[in-house]
Formats: structure tokens, sequence, C-alpha cells
């Protein structure tokens, strides 16, 4: 019997995108209001989060195809914090209760990165300039950068679809 066996190394590499990095504070359905008005586009969230860790961590997802251009633009929340339960034990008669809240990062290489904003193409360095101009416009925006898909470990996060 013929064993096939699949390599999936470079399945990634093929994946061209533009990734920029948004450092801000506020809410993610603000942020995605500001970006629609700044740069004329209209990210709506989308029925689901992502979700990973078997439902232990969701991250915040819209989205917005521009069928003129054929592009599609995704704003993903990169932090997502849960509250847990854990006991601790004081070598006493009683145990007690202790709420814990744990962060997780969509791109743990970039931890202080608050949102992603995703282009499912890769634009020309004049384009991603400007977007990154108009995205720093906005006041509430601290800073926003574009961040090289091919040095990051887990790209494959940003497989949205």
């Amino acid at each position: 019997m013929a064993v096939h066996k699949l390599i999936l190394e470079d399945v990634f590499e093929d994946t061209l995108c533009t990734l920029i990095g948004i450092h801000c504070s506020i809410e993610d359905y603000r942020l995605a209001y500001l970006i629609n008005k700044y740069l004329g586009i209209s990210l709506t969230r989308k029925p689901k989060d992502l979700d990973f860790n078997n439902g232990i961590t969701n991250y915040s997802i819209f989205e917005y195809e521009d069928e003129n251009q054929l592009l599609t633009w995704n704003l993903a929340s990169n932090i997502c914090k849960t509250e847990t339960n854990s006991n601790i034990d004081y070598q006493s008669l009683f145990t007690t209760e202790q709420k814990v809240i744990k962060t997780y990062n969509l791109i743990p290489e970039y931890k202080k990165v608050n949102y992603f904003l995703k282009i499912d193409n890769e634009l020309h360095s004049t384009k991603e300039k400007h977007i990154i101009n108009k995205l720093l416009e906005i006041p509430q925006i601290a800073m926003a950068y574009s961040i090289n898909v091919s040095t990051l470990k887990s790209r494959e996060y940003l497989i949205f679809n």
C-alpha cells in the first residue's frame, strides 16, 4: 500500500498580506468606527469571534470586503483577558478562592500591540504609508506601524477564514 506524506512547511509562505500594528486603549467597536470614518471603509463585526485554545481565548474581529479593489480588510484584537478562579492553600484548614486574570495574545511576538489591521494583499509601499498616516491622524491611536509578516513565528493565526 502506498503511503502519502503531506509536507506543510511552506503553506504560509504564499500568503501575501499587509499587516499594521495599532497601539491604542479604546474599545474595539470605537476603533472600528474611527477607522471607517478616517479611511472611508466599512468594517463590521463578524458574527463569531476568533476562537483559539478550545474556547479559552476569544479575539474580536471586524471585516470589510472591498469589491472594487478586491481587498479584504480585517481588524482583529491582539489581547484577550480571561478571569479564572484559583484555589490558594495557605496551609490552613480552609482553602480560599481568588480570581486571577490571565492575558493571552493572538500574536505573542507583539504583546504590546492592541489591534492588528490586516489587508489581504500586499500593498505598494506608498499606499501602505498613506494608510498608516491616515491611522495616525486618529487622536486615540498612539502608534501605528507596518509589520513584516514573513518574520512572524505565529503567522498561522492571521488566517481568519
